[in-house]
């Protein structure tokens, strides 16, 4: 009886919905639908979907618009946005971002959303409508709450970066990488007297911005003029030809407005390129850290890869990208191995890493991310399809000189730009 009277309850809560789709809709679907509304601040936006979501999920906005009105989306996962081509034409803007333009006047706006797993759907997190959020309370998990076999997210910032087309593996010190291995490790080029010349290294966070240290974008402080720079992404041989490789120019150059660059202190900047990158087997981005990762790692010492195309053992630029895995260091270790400058160096918003024996990263290795392996543990279905991603902890920035010479020592700890404290910097300054 009791199993009885739950199918009666549950036919009955898909009749409610149906009635309720009706109403809003001014139509019945074919299939039965559940509905819900994927803002918690609004009840004219509502979401239409059915057990699997295999076709995906339809949004109705149920209000009057005008014919040029902008209704601009934002997503947390890669999505694909189908829309009526008679009503709006559709303007992807990248990093999840999609904009409606209005065609002609209309009591309410539709369209569908399919992700790239159907048991883990894109959720809006935004909806601005004419230059106005009508989104402040994403509901970032309401498929949850039906039966429709949604999987629940996995408790980290991003799902959609940090992943290689092959192999997710750790990596071992001293190693000569493979095209593919560090996708989102990018090479940064400043015109020099009519020439691009190779300056710093950079990671990729999305398909228009590459994150680096301010001291490589700057002269006396201020940001080099962006047509001054290039970004070679994809590449493994620096000067050679490389499969999937991709140019751009950079069209604005943010540099951290309280960079200091006689001791580097808040030494991050973001590049916007010109445009955006079509993401391959060679090409992909990296995520950006957050302090709550912290507790996912697998053990309490932190590693971290160093990629880059810097001085080697010979003093001389490695054309093809080498590799290191160190750890990170407690700053008061860092300290008591040399005073005098990592005293006055470490100011909580960096770090220290490195194995002291030789195998480091040197000059030209700067901007260089610091990425660190993040396993996922939350489902079987997550586990099997992403299983885990990399995220940039830091930025390489500077490290103790030899006697006599501009190079690095490689056998004394490198100080990283920790990312942890530059979270919001971050997100305030990308699209």
């Amino acid at each position: 009886m009791i199993l009885m009277k739950s199918g009666i309850l549950l036919v009955l809560a898909l009749l409610v919905n149906l009635k309720s789709a009706e109403n809003l809709s001014g139509s019945i679907l074919t299939t039965p639908l559940y509905h819900d509304t994927p803002c918690n601040d609004t009840d004219d936006i509502i979401s239409y979907f059915s057990p699997g979501l295999s076709d995906g999920y339809d949004i109705l906005i149920n209000r009057t618009l005008t014919k040029g009105t902008q209704v601009r989306l934002k997503f947390d996962l890669e999505a694909m946005i189908t829309e009526d081509k008679d009503l709006s034409r559709l303007v992807t803007l990248g990093n999840n971002v999609f904009k409606l333009v209005l065609l002609k006047d209309t009591t309410s706006l539709k369209f569908v959303i399919r992700g790239q797993y159907s048991l883990l759907p894109p959720y809006i997190v935004s909806i601005k409508i004419k230059g106005e959020e009508n989104c402040n309370e994403p509901d970032p998990g309401y498929f949850q709450r039906y039966p429709v076999g949604v999987e629940p997210r996995p408790d980290v910032p991003n799902l959609q970066c940090g992943r290689r087309q092959g192999p997710n593996q750790l990596i071992t010190n001293g190693l000569l990488s493979k095209p593919g291995d560090w996708p989102w490790h990018v090479a940064i080029f400043r015109m020099e007297r009519a020439t691009l010349k190779y300056i710093c290294g950079g990671t990729l966070i999305s398909n228009t911005y590459v994150l680096t240290a301010a001291h490589c974008v700057t002269i006396n402080s201020a940001a080099v003029l962006p047509e001054s720079l290039g970004i070679n992404l994809g590449k493994h041989n620096l000067i050679g030809g490389n499969a999937n490789s991709q140019e751009r120019g950079v069209y604005e150059v943010f540099v951290h407005e309280e960079f200091i660059p006689r001791i580097l202190d808040n030494d991050i900047a973001l590049l916007k390129m010109s445009s955006a990158v079509e993401f391959n087997s060679n090409i992909q981005p990296a995520c950006i850290w957050s302090d709550k990762l912290k507790d996912k790692l697998p053990s309490y010492e932190v590693l971290g890869t160093v990629t880059g195309w810097g001085f080697d053992q010979t003093e001389t630029l490695s054309t093809v990208l080498r590799e290191a895995t160190i750890p990170m260091i407690p700053d008061l270790d860092c300290i008591r191995s040399k005073p005098l400058f990592y005293a006055t160096t470490l100011n909580g918003k960096k770090f220290c890493a490195g194995n002291r024996n030789g195998t480091s990263p040197c000059n030209g290795d700067s901007g260089g991310g610091f990425v660190v392996y993040v396993p996922y543990e939350d489902s079987n279905f997550v586990k099997f399809h992403l299983k885990g991603a990399w995220y940039v902890r830091g930025i390489v920035s500077l490290s103790v000189a030899k006697l006599d010479t501009a190079l690095c020592d490689p056998n004394e700890y490198v100080v990283f730009t920790d990312l942890g404290a530059y979270t919001d910097w971050i997100n305030d300054h990308m699209d």
